[in-house]
C-alpha cells in the first residue's frame, strides 16, 4: 500500500472526495523518512462535527480532518486500544498512549482498524526498544571512537557525545 491508496481507503470510508489531494499532501509532507502507511478508515473526533480521516502509518495514528495538520498519536507510546458501541455514537475507539487519551466516535470498521492499530503499535515499541549491540560490538566501536579521538579526528567533546550515545544504546 502506498500513501495514495492508503488516503484513498480514508476517503472512501468517509464517502467523500473532498480535501484528499490536500490531505494527501499534508501526511506525505509530515511523514518520517522510514515511515510507511498501513490502513486508514474514517471516524470522529468528539470535538468535531464532521468526520475525518484515521490513518496509521508504521510509526503514528493520525487524524485527518479538512486540510489542516494532522494530528498526531506516537505509536510506541500506545499502551491500550479499546472499541466500545453506544446507539449514539456508534463504534468508538478509544486509544490511550503517554500522550494522552484520544477518543473517535463513528469509527468505520472500528474493530479491524483496533487490531491493525494494536498490532502495528506492537511493532513500533519493539523497534523502539530492540536489544543493544553485543558487548564485542559495542568495545569495536569504542575502541574506533578512541582512536578517532587520539588521531585528532574528533574533538574531547565530539569524543564525549558519540560515547555517551553509545553506552546508552
Amino acid at each position: 500500500m502506498d500513501w495514495t491508496d492508503l488516503i484513498d481507503v480514508a476517503f472512501d470510508a468517509l464517502g467523500s472526495d473532498s480535501n484528499k489531494s490536500s490531505a494527501l499532501h499534508s501526511v506525505q509532507q509530515a511523514a518520517l523518512p522510514d515511515e510507511r502507511p498501513v490502513a486508514a478508515t474514517a471516524g470522529r473526533h468528539p470535538d468535531h462535527f464532521r468526520k475525518g480521516a484515521l490513518v496509521l502509518t508504521t510509526h503514528r495514528l493520525l487524524f485527518l480532518k479538512d486540510g489542516k495538520p494532522p494530528v498526531p498519536v506516537p505509536l510506541e507510546g500506545v499502551t491500550d486500544v479499546t472499541v466500545t458501541r453506544s446507539r449514539l455514537n456508534g463504534e468508538i475507539l478509544q486509544v490511550v498512549a503517554l500522550t494522552g487519551a484520544h477518543r473517535f466516535e463513528d469509527v468505520s470498521k472500528a474493530e479491524f482498524f483496533s487490531e491493525q492499530l494494536r498490532s502495528t503499535a506492537q511493532a513500533a515499541r519493539d523497534r523502539h526498544h530492540a536489544p543493544a549491540a553485543p558487548a564485542g560490538d559495542l568495545l569495536d566501536q569504542l575502541e574506533r571512537l578512541a582512536a578517532l579521538h587520539s588521531s585528532g579526528a574528533l574533538t574531547d567533546e565530539e569524543f564525549a557525545l558519540a560515547k555517551a550515545k553509545l553506552l546508552q544504546g
